[in-house]
């Protein structure tokens, strides 16, 4: 497999952070999203960034930014698709695709994914949970753009969990520690923002 593309999600609608984009708060003086940036860059081929409205606000950052093709904001499946039909007209086979309000992933994250996803189409990230066992990250996943019609006429039919369309595929899982902290901690309340801060 080659190197695959990076896809930045950042698409929601950051409801419990009273709307905007969460990735533009500050976090120690820096973006989340440019923190995000600099983690996802050295591990693939390019990156672009999922994004939809106005993309003027994302002017500083110089990525290709690429909408949902799906309306009404149907989640990050809609991401993933935009992201594979990016990479697709780029000649990539996969893409890996990290959220951008999550600025403490593994540095790792690619090529762990890449281990995993050796014999499944699809692998997604994940860390031991106390009381589930393991919880699937799966904003934090590598998928093969071959998959984009399948992932296209899912969304048409409604699909809208990740999980349940990346099972049907037989997704691989790549488990990363959650010591001292789960790195795929994501950014959702201004609580969150404080322990972020914390943990910088």
């Amino acid at each position: 497999m080659k190197q695959p593309a990076g896809v930045i999600l950042a698409g929601g609608q950051s409801r419990r952070m009273g709307g905007g984009d969460k990735g533009l708060l500050r976090l120690g003086g820096e973006t989340l999203l440019a923190r995000v940036i600099d983690r996802l860059e050295p591990q693939v081929a390019e990156v672009a960034l999922n994004a939809n409205g106005d993309v003027a606000r994302f002017d500083g950052f110089a990525l290709p930014i690429i909408a949902d093709s799906v309306a009404e904001f149907p989640g990050p499946l809609a991401g993933v698709l935009a992201g594979m039909d990016w990479a697709a007209a780029q000649g990539h086979s996969h893409i890996v695709t990290a959220a951008a309000d999550t600025p403490f992933f593994p540095c790792d994250l690619v090529p762990r994914l890449m281990l995993a996803a050796e014999t499944a189409p699809i692998a997604l990230a994940a860390t031991p949970d106390p009381k589930r066992g393991l919880s699937r990250h799966p904003t934090f996943g590598l998928w093969s753009v071959a998959l984009r019609d399948d992932l296209r006429a899912a969304l048409k039919d409604g699909v809208r969990k990740v999980v349940a369309w990346t099972d049907k595929h037989g997704a691989a899982t790549a488990e990363f520690s959650a010591k001292p902290f789960d790195p795929f901690f994501n950014v959702n309340t201004p609580e969150d923002m404080a322990r972020a801060e914390g943990l910088l």
